[in-house]
């Protein structure tokens, strides 16, 4: 064996025991409850919280699970072996990040579930569609603005703290502990020209929006007349609203948003029922 060859054998062994200490943790490493992270302290969630989270929010094999502040790796590892979902776990702790994956590994999914060491602030995790946390109270609202970013509809499952002023869209109590779920709403904030449609009467008007969260305030505006909206919220991408139109009855909308458009059905209180469509002004 020649000296360039050599070495390429040694090179290579290095690599691979470079690449093997990064995935395994120190032989003697046991996390502790309470002992100190960049911004938390790790107490782990209990196996009957971390079912409840994974359930409100719904996962299913074709979702993609991140979970911010891994710990040991509960979390991602029960996505991808009860629902079999993708999973990635962000751990700031290098040690507790490697001692994670092992037993992602142990556990037989490492083909699904995944930890890595990371800053949950820096890391990229916006392909996700369901989110979960355990997080302090101000650090989930550090991290509200960049949740809110995310596509409509991603669910966002904390656990025992919620994130303030946003109320959520469910809420659930284990022996004692908090969950709360988060579903990101589309943006309808503004102004939209609208068509409705009950057999071959059309009509037009305009909607105008108000939006804190998922709740909406706002109006339909027929010429001088001004309805205003009731039971008008979002969830995702579904809206609904409902109001009392020219001839005092009540229309109930229901529709789907995509980008500047949306479109749906709506039924009055005497049985009629119809399409409506509308666009951003």
């Amino acid at each position: 064996m020649n000296f360039t060859l050599r070495l390429l054998v040694v090179l290579s062994a290095l690599v691979s025991f470079t690449a093997l200490a990064q995935q395994t943790p120190p032989q003697d490493y046991e996390p502790k409850v309470g002992q100190s992270g960049k911004d938390v302290i790790w107490v782990p969630t209990p196996d009957d919280v971390v079912e409840r989270m994974l359930r409100m929010a719904k996962v299913t094999a074709a979702d993609y699970v991140v979970d911010l502040g891994a710990g040991d790796g509960k979390i991602a590892i029960a996505a991808a072996k009860l629902f079999k979902a993708r999973t990635l776990g962000v751990e700031y702790n290098p040690e507790f990040a490697r001692f994670a994956q092992s037993n992602v590994i142990k556990a037989g999914v490492a083909d699904r579930a995944k930890v890595i060491e990371g800053d949950i602030f820096v890391t990229d995790f916006t392909e996700a569609n369901v989110v979960t946390m355990y997080l302090l109270p101000h650090l989930n609202l550090k991290l509200r603005p960049q949740l809110l970013a995310m596509r409509p509809g991603t669910r966002i499952v904390t656990h025992s703290f919620n994130m303030d002023d946003w109320e959520p869209d469910d809420h659930s109590s284990v022996n004692g502990r908090d969950v709360y779920l988060y579903i990101i709403p589309a943006t309808v904030m503004g102004q939209w020209t609208t068509e409705a449609q009950t057999g071959k009467t059309r009509e037009n008007f305009e909607l105008s929006f108000m939006q804190r969260y998922q709740k909406l305030e706002g109006g339909a505006q027929f010429g001088t007349l001004r309805a205003g909206l009731r039971d008008a919220r979002l969830n995702g991408n579904d809206i609904r609203f409902s109001f009392m139109d020219q001839q005092g009855m009540r229309r109930d909308y229901t529709g789907k948003i995509s980008g500047p458009r949306m479109q749906g059905t709506f039924v009055t209180d005497s049985g009629k029922k119809g399409r409506w469509s509308a666009a951003r002004r």
